[in-house]
C-alpha cells in the first residue's frame, strides 16, 4: 500500500490531498524483496498527514520491512502487531519526518535482510532518523539486531536532503514506557 500525493498538491498550504485511514487489516506475505520503496505500508513524501492513521493492523511474514514513513508528518501508528519482518520494521526514512505517533505497537522477530540497504542488514524494530516523534508503550521481542535505533544525522538524506536542515538540532519527542526483550 503506497500512499503518495500528486506533486501538484504537495506545496499547497495546509492541503492534505491524500489521507489513509487503515484499521483492522491483515497483511501477509507482503513487501517485495530487492525492490526499494515496495513495503507493505509506505507513506511516500506527503508532508502533513495529521488526518491519517494505521490502527490495529497486523503485518506478518514481510519480505521487505513493515511500515515506512518517508518525508511524511503527523501520522498515528497505533496498536499494530508485526511479526517475522525482514529488514527495518517501523521505519522513518530521511530524517525530516516529525510529529508521527507510535503508540501501543508490538514488533516480534524483526530479522536481518540482505536484499536492500545496510539499514536492513542490521535492522531495528523502530528505526528513527528524527527524534521529534512520539514513541509510547511499544513492545519489541525477539529480533536479530535492535529494538530502537536512533540514527540522527547532521543533515537529512535521500530525496529529502536539505543542507540547511539538521535533524540533530530538532527537539526530542516523547519516549516513554517502551520495552525491548531478546534482541541481538
Amino acid at each position: 500500500i503506497m500512499v503518495h500525493a500528486p506533486m501538484s498538491t504537495k506545496n499547497s498550504a495546509n492541503a492534505q490531498s491524500v489521507i489513509l485511514r487503515l484499521s483492522n487489516v491483515e497483511l501477509f506475505h507482503v513487501g517485495q524483496a530487492f525492490r526499494l520503496g515496495r513495503y507493505p505500508i509506505h507513506f511516500h513524501m506527503n508532508g502533513d498527514m495529521s488526518s491519517s492513521y494505521v490502527k490495529e493492523c497486523s503485518i506478518h511474514e514481510s519480505f521487505n520491512r513493515a511500515l515506512n514513513i518517508h518525508a511524511t508528518n503527523y501520522v498515528t501508528i497505533e496498536r499494530n502487531v508485526i511479526y517475522n519482518i525482514m529488514g527495518g520494521a517501523y521505519f522513518l526514512e530521511d530524517g525530516v519526518e516529525i510529529g508521527n505517533q507510535f503508540k501501543y505497537n508490538l514488533a516480534v522477530f524483526v530479522r536481518t535482510s540482505s536484499s536492500l540497504l545496510n539499514e536492513d542488514v542490521t535492522p531495528a524494530a523502530f528505526w528513527v532518523t528524527n527524534a521529534n516523534n512520539t514513541y509510547m508503550h511499544n513492545r519489541v521481542a525477539g529480533g536479530t539486531h535492535f529494538g530502537f535505533w536512533y540514527r540522527i544525522l547532521d543533515r537529512s538524506d535521500g530525496p529529502s536532503f536539505n543542507p540547511n536542515y539538521c535533524p540533530k538540532k530538532i527537539p526530542m519527542g516523547k519516549f516513554s514506557n517502551n520495552s525491548v526483550h531478546t534482541c541481538g
